[in-house]
Order: C-alpha cells, then sequence, then structure tokens
C-alpha cells in the first residue's frame, strides 16, 4: 500500500510540477526580454523592504480590518508551510511524519491556532467582497479570486480534518493535548476517521499542488511573484524619475513604452504582482472625480496586453489616450500598492513615447512644451520678467564671478511669472531679510527646472534645462538652495545629482521653521483657523510633513483635513495638469477645496506655488469665501504683528 500511495504521489508531483515549470519558466522568459533597469544596488534598503512590507504587512495593515485579514492568511500559511511536507509524508505513511518538527506539541498548537485564523481571514474576506462590497473591487477579476480563497479555505479545512482524524485513530506523533482544535475535532469524526484520515490527507496535497500550479496561468500571479517585486522596489527617492540615457546608440535609445516589449522588466513584474486590490484606485484623485484614469485597470491592462504576446501598441490597443493624460503624478497609488508598483513609471513611459516619438498630446500641453523650449518657462514669459517680483526689495542678484551666498533663494517660474503666486516669494525674501540671512538669487539665469516637461514626457527638453541649470549652480558654487515649490525642490534635490549637480536643497517652509526655532523670527499667533494643504511633491514624494505644520501652529489654530500629510488629495496641478484643462469628470481642485471648507476654517494655507493657483481657482469657482495663502506669506503677517506689538 506505501508503494501504490508514494508512485501516485511522484506521479501527481511530476505532472502538475511539469504544468508549473512550463509556465513559470514562460513567465520567467518573459521578464528575461524586458529592458534593463538598474535594481540590484542597496541590499540592506531592499532587506528592510521584505522585512515591513511582506513579512510585517506594514501597507496593507494600514487599513485595520483588511490588513488583519490578509495577514492572518499570510502569516498563517508562512507557518503552515512545513505542514504540506508533513502532509506529503503522511499521505505515503500514514504512520511517519517529519523528524523532530512533526512530534512536537507547540508546532501543534501554533498549526492549529493559525488553521483558524486563515479561515478566518477567508471568511472576512468573502464578508468584505460580497456583503461590504467596496467600490475599489470595481473592475477586478472577483470570481478567480473567489475561487483562490475558495482553495486556501480547502486547504486549512482538510488539514484540520486530517489531524482531527489522525488523533482519532491516535496516528498523531504530538501530544494530542496540544492540539486543542484538532482534538475537539476528533470526537466528531470519531465514527468515520479511519476512512477520512486517507480521503482528507490526499485531498489536502492535491488541493494544495493544484492551487500551486492554478496560480502562475491566473490573474493572482501576485501570491507567487509580490515579494520579489517588493525587494526590486524604489530605494532612491519617491519622487525621482528615471533619467533616458541619450549617450547611447541611437538603436539602443529608449523612448518610453510604445508596446510591451519596450518596457522594463521590473515593469513587467509590476503588472504580474498586482493583486487587483484597488487600493491605489481608492486613492486616486483622477478616479476619484471621474475620469478615465484607475491605476489598477492601468496595471492590469497592461498586464493583459503583455502575457498575451500582443506587438500591438500599448496606446490605444490597451491603454487610451485619456487615461495616460489624467495621471497629476501625485503618488498616492504607488504609496498606497502594497506589493511595490510604481504605476507613475508606467504613465511617464507611456508619455515619453507619445511626445518623443509620436508628438501626440494635448493641444495646450504642446503650447506649454513649446514655451518652455523657447523661453525657459511654462508661461511664455520673457526671462528678463524674472526679477519683476523683486522690484524694491532689495534682493541681491549674483552675478557670474560673485561670492556665493550662504544660501540660493531659487524662485521658480510660478512665483516669477504669476501674479497669485508670487506673493510667496516676496514673503519668503522679506523673512530672509529680517532673519539676517545671507541669500541671493539668480534672477535671469534661472530657468525652469524642467519638472513640467519631464512629467509631460519630453526628456529631451527636461535634460537640456537640467543640464544648462547645473551648469550655472555648480559655476556659481552653490552648496545650499531654498525654493518654495515643491516640484523645483524635489526636482533639484533628487533628480539634478543624475547630471552632476548634488545640493543641499531644503523647502521654504523647513528652512523658515528653523528660523523660528532659533528665534530669528517671531511670530505672533493670531485666533484664525487654519487648515492646511499638505502638497503632493512635499508630503507624499518627500516626507515634509512636520515643519508646515510647526508653522501654522506658530501663527494660528491650526484644523486638519481628514485627508492629511502623506494621505493628502491632490490639488490638480501635478504631472503637468497645470497647463492641461479638465475636460472629463469633476475638477480636482473643487473636490480639495470642498474638502477644507468642510473643516470650518478661515484660511487655507499651503506650500505651494502651483497649489496656491489651483486651490484659489478653486475658491473662486465654488463660491467659497475660504482665502488662500502661502505660509510664508502668513507667517511674514505674524513676524509684522508682533514687530507693531513691540513698537
Amino acid at each position: 500500500m506505501i508503494v501504490i500511495q508514494a508512485m501516485a504521489l511522484a506521479i501527481a508531483l511530476v505532472l502538475l510540477g511539469a504544468l508549473f515549470t512550463r509556465r513559470a519558466w514562460s513567465l520567467y522568459r518573459l521578464l528575461r526580454s524586458g529592458k534593463p533597469v538598474a535594481r540590484f544596488d542597496n541590499v540592506p534598503a531592499r532587506a528592510r523592504a521584505e522585512a515591513t512590507v511582506v513579512i510585517g504587512q506594514s501597507k496593507l495593515l494600514q487599513r485595520l480590518l483588511p490588513g488583519l485579514m490578509h495577514a492572518a492568511i499570510f502569516w498563517g500559511f508562512l507557518v503552515l508551510l512545513p505542514t504540506i511536507v508533513i502532509a506529503m509524508i503522511g499521505a505515503v505513511d500514514a504512520h511517519s511524519t517529519l523528524p523532530w518538527l512533526g512530534a512536537q506539541g507547540w508546532y501543534a498548537l501554533v498549526v492549529d491556532v493559525f488553521a483558524v485564523l486563515v479561515l478566518m481571514g477567508v471568511i472576512t474576506a468573502f464578508v468584505i467582497r460580497k456583503i461590504q462590497r467596496p467600490a475599489r473591487f470595481q473592475g477586478s477579476h472577483l470570481g478567480e479570486a473567489d475561487l483562490i480563497l475558495a482553495l486556501i479555505a480547502g486547504i486549512v479545512c482538510t488539514l484540520l480534518l486530517w489531524h482531527a482524524s489522525q488523533i482519532a485513530l491516535r496516528l498523531n506523533d504530538y501530544p494530542a493535548q496540544w492540539a486543542p482544535i484538532s482534538s475537539a475535532l476528533s470526537h466528531l469524526v470519531a465514527p468515520a476517521a479511519p476512512a477520512l484520515e486517507r480521503v482528507a490527507v490526499w485531498t489536502h496535497v492535491l488541493i494544495i499542488l493544484s492551487f500551486l500550479v492554478y496560480l502562475p496561468y491566473s490573474k493572482h500571479l501576485h501570491i507567487l511573484v509580490a515579494a520579489i517585486n517588493v525587494y526590486f522596489g524604489r530605494t532612491r527617492s519617491r519622487g525621482r524619475i528615471e533619467p533616458i540615457d541619450f549617450e547611447e546608440p541611437e538603436a539602443e535609445v529608449r523612448f518610453g513604452s510604445a508596446r510591451a516589449a519596450d518596457m522594463t522588466w521590473k515593469q513587467m513584474l509590476d503588472t504580474m504582482s498586482c493583486t487587483e486590490c484597488g487600493r491605489c484606485q481608492d486613492v486616486c484623485p483622477a478616479y476619484a472625480t471621474g475620469k478615465a484614469l484607475s491605476p489598477k485597470l492601468l496595471i492590469m491592462a497592461m498586464r493583459d496586453h503583455l502575457v498575451s504576446g500582443a506587438t500591438t501598441a500599448i496606446v490605444p490597443n490597451a491603454v487610451s489616450d485619456d487615461i495616460v493624460w489624467d495621471c497629476v503624478t501625485c503618488g498616492a497609488c504607488v504609496r498606497e500598492c502594497p506589493v511595490g508598483i510604481e504605476h507613475i513609471d508606467h504613465v511617464i513611459d507611456l508619455r515619453r513615447n507619445l511626445v518623443m516619438v509620436e508628438s501626440r498630446f494635448p493641444e495646450e500641453a504642446g503650447t506649454m512644451l513649446r514655451d518652455v523650449d523657447r523661453t525657459s518657462n511654462p508661461w511664455g514669459k520673457p526671462q528678463a520678467d524674472r526679477l519683476q517680483w523683486a522690484e524694491g526689495l532689495g534682493v541681491r542678484v549674483l552675478q557670474p564671478g560673485e561670492r556665493p551666498p550662504e544660501v540660493l533663494f531659487w524662485v521658480g517660474c510660478a512665483p516669477a511669472f504669476d501674479e497669485r503666486a508670487r506673493r510667496a516669494a516676496i514673503s519668503t525674501a522679506k523673512l530672509l531679510q529680517m532673519a539676517g540671512v545671507d541669500f541671493a538669487i539668480l534672477g535671469q539665469r534661472e530657468s525652469c527646472t524642467g519638472d513640467p516637461a519631464r512629467r509631460m514626457g519630453d526628456e529631451y527638453t527636461f535634460q537640456r534645462l537640467a543640464g544648462e541649470n547645473v551648469a550655472t549652480l555648480n559655476g556659481a558654487g552653490v552648496k545650499t538652495i531654498v525654493t518654495t515649490c515643491p516640484h523645483c525642490f524635489n526636482t533639484l534635490g533628487n533628480e539634478y545629482s543624475d547630471f552632476g549637480g548634488t545640493y543641499e536643497v531644503v523647502h521654504h517652509t523647513q528652512f523658515l521653521a528653523d528660523l523660528v526655532h532659533q528665534g530669528k523670527l517671531s511670530p505672533m499667533p493670531s485666533e484664525r483657523t487654519i487648515t492646511y494643504h499638505d502638497s503632493c511633491y512635499l508630503a507624499r514624494h518627500n516626507d515634509v510633513r512636520e515643519a508646515p505644520r510647526e508653522l501654522v501652529s506658530a501663527i494660528g489654530q491650526a484644523v486638519e483635513m481628514p485627508r492629511n500629510r502623506e494621505r493628502t488629495f491632490c490639488c490638480g496641478a501635478g504631472g503637468a495638469r497645470m497647463w492641461m484643462e479638465e475636460k472629463r469628470g469633476r475638477p480636482i481642485n473643487q473636490e480639495r477645496v470642498r474638502e477644507a471648507v468642510e473643516t470650518g476654517a478661515e484660511t487655507l494655507a499651503v506650500a505651494c506655488p502651483f497649489c496656491t493657483v489651483m486651490l484659489d481657482d478653486g475658491v473662486r469657482e465654488t463660491g467659497s469665501k475660504m482665502q488662500v495663502f502661502d505660509l510664508a506669506t502668513l507667517l511674514a503677517e505674524a513676524v509684522e504683528r508682533r514687530r507693531a506689538m513691540a513698537t
């Protein structure tokens, strides 16, 4: 009998193993065909990501109930892994088990507990999917998910029944009292135990083998590859975009993603790792306001296109043009994703192909790109106008060959050319003067950092501007840069290092908060209620969240919006959307303004010139009486208030 059962197990392992290996090898070859990308550096950071995101389930546990549900299933399977070997041994010989571990009472207890936790997790998952029915599951393959949950339930149920029948027949090598749940079940199954013991263990083994074979053929491949994707995730700044190397031979330069074959191997792995959980969709400002874009459906569409072997263009055959241009690159999807998918990289590469190869983009975006290329700023204004905001302020303009200042104030295009954003630059300059800071500006020698062009997909223009600005900054001997614009802050600090420009870049809220701490600025707080809007490129991409709140507390009474800090809601300007009309769905800026108004605060404070413009427009469009101010302006008023009181 043992020989027959051993042969049956061997046949099952060979047949099902062959099916698994065939599919796994096919997927591996597909990944190997992807374009190269450097993701083998910084092993310690990658190991930490595995420990916290994969083993610790940190991202999933941000939502307590679904997180605990998933963690129970995941941790349960880690604990139960040895039982697969134990079950295979038991299937061949009912009187044998895994040496040492199979006879340990403590392990029998752990198996009992975690088997029940897994079953509870499965039941919770069914309740969430079938009764609660959250909107984030719209578009997901729920039928396949239900099948996988049923298979998981089958695995733990047959395991418990096998252990119960073993105890009833006294075949257990571990002390029965250490397995209380299986022991309790053993009294119920005792009459059928002789037959049940064989049926349960073989059913258990076959479900496990079938489950493993099914996964690589299913839409839920993530169960096998998600941990790998997390390991190869980004270790440098979240706000940085991988540059194109235009120095390579022309035939080897990758101009974004036209077809599936143009994707990097990490992007291919991204698509295979999607859990279809919809967490990215749930936080996407474009999706929330009725746009075509769903980050989840984007990745699913690219996966289906990739795996199908299609050689046609991704856009518009798998992904529509509207989806590509709806993205504000806010990073909410990337931050929320529990398996390390980098949605923004996919969008930017699709845009790169459309812009640089096909010259296909929204008309108003084309105007912006021409202005940036022609006048070095997206407003299309002459460089001579860059100094108008500083008239009468006595701000030093750094000339070639002069001594570099301790701090270079990088003004940015919006404060230089937009009336509403200008007030923040003026206030920042006045505050730096009040605090006795040695600073200067570049004036006409400052150009757009290239952020709008890069996020639009025009890498050519971005790299030209980056090269020019790096040459200017390095030639001037600049070490420390302060800027009011989170987009400039991100580009100068996280992206210019790829082109030879390494600087200490500080956002003005951080610098001003330090000046307040040092006593160089002494604001007088008022009773004004202030709700602060976190800029995506500040709070989420670059983790600057506390300094702005310190300033709010120093000048007024803080009131938080529900979506704040790293879970902020975009103003709608990012990803070069500042220069594109919102023709689909509801305006994102109005959505954010309504949330601010609901706090009851008098003032909406911002720390970004783009946010200033977008939210001020939103206030006007919604008819709200709320006022929008940059924190620098509010701080300058509070410092002047203190000075007036002192005199």
